[in-house]
């Protein structure tokens, strides 16, 4: 062979992290706060709607390109019930696409959206693979740093930095909110200028809200509400985060007509249809009532809570998030500064598995100290992980 076999806009990604930490976590015997996965399935009747639904045959076969009616159906609806007071409302026949869970949307959106060159900018840190689709697609990924403020414990969006990112080679900018992996909520003020932003510039916009009912404090807003965004933005959803299927890849994207009919063009090309029984279930567990998503986020609130409070015990800088089921954190306080030789120690230190946060990062020197917990785990299990990392304080 003259010449590698893989494709060199890939081989600069190599195997994720998640992989090896996961299977470290396994080789260890420790407890896996790195990947983002629950360790419960969730509602037993959205996992009974599934069973009827292969019991029936629905869906065994080629589901429609789109996705079943059914689902695109509730998905409208579901924007209708928890947005339409701000004037969000999608027709399920020209305005919904259902994907192979938010990761496929993404890749979708961003190959059917880019051509070779267009430059797009993100929020860094940015989940692995929004760089690996934008390479994909021959797009050229423009990061504008999310900056942690250790005296509020929070990331704070430089507004000036995002309006000088943008040049004439900017095609669109790909949001994540509430965001992975600093657990950020972008207000009402941020969004808007992000809008105006868009407008201005004539640009597309990406969203990512797969974790919009995991918001503790404040509200998610969907930028695609906000003026001159309904025709521009490509709106990204999931039920592995709001409904604990993480394996059923359920996705949904909700955009213009158009915007759709792109999407669509290369998901064809992607996966073509998936999950057809999972569809069924899904559409049914978007109608939970109201108790199922204040429930959910009072759940998740409370384990926050609980993981946050031990790693502040054990010496970590804690960065409390609002959002998602992440808590990213400082190491330095405990003499550290290097995220991957940490998290690569940890299991062996402490018996707990996390992410080192530079993995998110174009710019690894601003993400070197910090490193990032899952808490969508019971309360026994974080409890358990607290305990054991107390040992770091110690020693």
């Amino acid at each position: 062979m003259d010449r590698p076999l893989l494709n060199r806009r890939l081989a600069e990604f190599g195997t994720t992290i998640f992989a090896e930490m996961s299977a470290l976590a396994v080789r260890t015997g420790s407890l896996n706060l790195g990947q983002g996965f629950p360790d419960a399935d969730g509602p037993e009747e959205v996992r009974e709607a599934a069973v009827r639904a292969l019991r029936d045959g629905r869906g065994n076969q080629y589901p429609p390109g789109p996705g079943i009616p059914e689902l695109r159906t509730a998905v409208a609806a579901h924007q209708e019930r928890f947005y339409g007071h701000l004037g969000l409302s999608y027709d399920p026949d020209t305005e919904v696409l259902v994907t192979a869970g938010a990761t496929e949307a993404i890749a979708a959106a961003l190959l059917a959206l880019l051509e070779p060159g267009d430059e797009v900018v993100a929020l860094e840190p940015y989940y692995d693979s929004y760089a690996a689709c934008i390479a994909m697609a021959g797009g050229h990924r423009v990061p504008v740093t999310l900056r942690a403020e250790p005296e509020s414990g929070t990331y704070r969006l430089d507004l000036d930095e995002l309006r000088e990112a943008v040049t004439d080679d900017t095609r669109l900018i790909l949001l994540n909110t509430p965001h992975n992996p600093t657990g950020t909520v972008l207000t009402r003020e941020e969004l808007s200028a992000i809008a105006e932003l868009a407008v201005e510039r004539n640009l597309l916009v990406i969203t990512d809200e797969v974790y919009e009912h995991l918001v503790f404090e404040g509200e998610h807003l969907p930028l695609a509400s906000f003026p001159g965004m309904r025709d521009r933005t490509v709106t990204i959803s999931s039920a592995g985060k709001t409904f604990s299927f993480t394996g059923w890849k359920v996705g949904w994207v909700t955009a213009a007509p158009e915007l759709i009919t792109a999407v669509r063009s290369a998901k064809q090309f992607l996966t073509y249809v998936s999950a057809g029984p999972f569809q069924y279930a899904v559409a049914e567990a978007l109608a939970l009532p109201d108790s199922y998503y204040s429930g959910l986020r009072d759940d998740l609130r409370a384990k926050r809570d609980v993981l946050a409070a031990g790693l502040a015990d054990a010496g970590f800088q804690v960065f409390r998030p609002t959002g998602t089921y992440f808590i990213t954190t400082d190491i330095r306080p405990l003499g550290e500064n290097d995220g991957f030789a940490f998290c690569r120690s940890l299991p062996e230190r402490a018996g707990v598995v996390a992410i080192p946060n530079a993995v998110f990062y174009d710019h690894k020197d601003e993400g070197a100290p910090f490193v990032r917990f899952a808490f969508c785990k019971s309360i026994e299990v974080l409890q358990e992980a607290a305990g054991r990392l107390k040992a770091l304080a110690a020693g």
